[in-house]
């Protein structure tokens, strides 16, 4: 029992010792190892590596992958023209010189972004103030960027990273200027819509106006026409009558009155009084001059 206990007990000393010289170091990742405080080796390359037991060594690893510092507030540039900007950014960077890194900044990451950030505000600040809104908007958005990557290198070096690439996110004007330049926006849409209309009631009234000139030559032209047709019509009517009446007295009398009954009784409620013996009977009674027309003589 005693001998299975001593085997057990090391054992266990032998995997604790292991843990305690052994360490994997990940392809992502930096190994700095330190012997009582000072930096003895950078290990690069990934693998299981061998170290003195602590306190005489300890490992810590850096990340050598890609970081992404975001600007942490939005702050407002002016431009050449003394237009307000408000510039979003980020920057890539990574940690290329390790033990450069860890006398700058130790091992903490944070640590280097909280430098980080206003070293890339004051290089952007220097790029914008020397150009114009136009020009951050559209024309060298990109050369902006490029200039303020070139100005960081430098920088980045006592750091111990390398600035992968810098990117300009937003531009935008600061709230007051939006506001002005949205209300500006507005009443120019304003107008524009004014004008438009304005000029359409202009152009419907200028057509409604033709239009109804245009009916009333239509009806007047239609008038006379009519006018001249009824006036033929007549004409052509009379001259029947006339003609009629003049071989036949007799019947012209007698059309005569028939176009006065015609026209005394319209209605079944009318009601005249006259004398019956009156001439006005006499096509009626059928006697007289009045009395109904022979037939036509040969």
């Amino acid at each position: 029992m005693n001998r299975i206990v001593t085997i057990i007990a090391v054992a266990l000393a032998a995997f604790m010792l292991a843990s305690s010289t052994l360490f994997i170091v990940d392809q992502r990742q930096f190994a700095v190892v330190y012997a009582l405080g000072e930096i003895k080796e950078i290990i690069t390359e990934p693998g299981l590596k061998l170290k003195a037991p602590p306190p005489f060594q300890n490992v810590v690893f850096l990340d050598r992958r890609i970081q992404t510092l975001d600007s942490p507030d939005s702050r407002p540039i002016f431009t050449a023209e003394k237009k307000s900007l408000v510039i979003d950014w980020l920057v890539k960077w990574r940690v290329s010189e390790p033990r450069q890194f860890i006398r700058n900044n130790g091992s903490d990451l944070r640590n280097i972004e909280n430098r980080l950030s206003p070293i890339v505000q004051a290089a952007l600040n220097e790029e914008v103030t020397k150009r114009t809104v136009r020009a951050m908007l559209a024309t060298e958005r990109e050369k902006v960027m490029t200039d303020v990557r070139q100005r960081l290198q430098d920088e980045a070096k006592q750091f111990g990273i390398e600035i992968v690439d810098v990117r300009v996110k937003r531009v935008d004007f600061s709230a007051s200027i939006t506001d002005s330049v949205y209300g500006r926006m507005k009443a120019e849409r304003l107008r524009v819509a004014n004008e438009l209309r304005y000029t359409g009631n202009a152009e419907g009234e200028k057509i409604k106006a033709d239009a109804d000139r245009q009916y009333e030559v239509l009806v007047a032209e239609a008038y006379r026409d009519a006018q001249k047709l009824k006036g033929e019509g007549d004409a052509k009517a009379s001259a029947i009558y006339a003609e009629s009446f003049g071989r036949d007295p007799n019947f012209a009398q007698f059309y005569r009155s028939l176009e006065a009954y015609r026209s005394s009784f319209r209605s079944k409620s009318d009601v005249m009084v006259v004398d019956p013996g009156s001439d006005f009977f006499k096509a009626m009674r059928g006697s007289g001059s009045g009395a109904a027309p022979a037939a036509p003589r040969k």
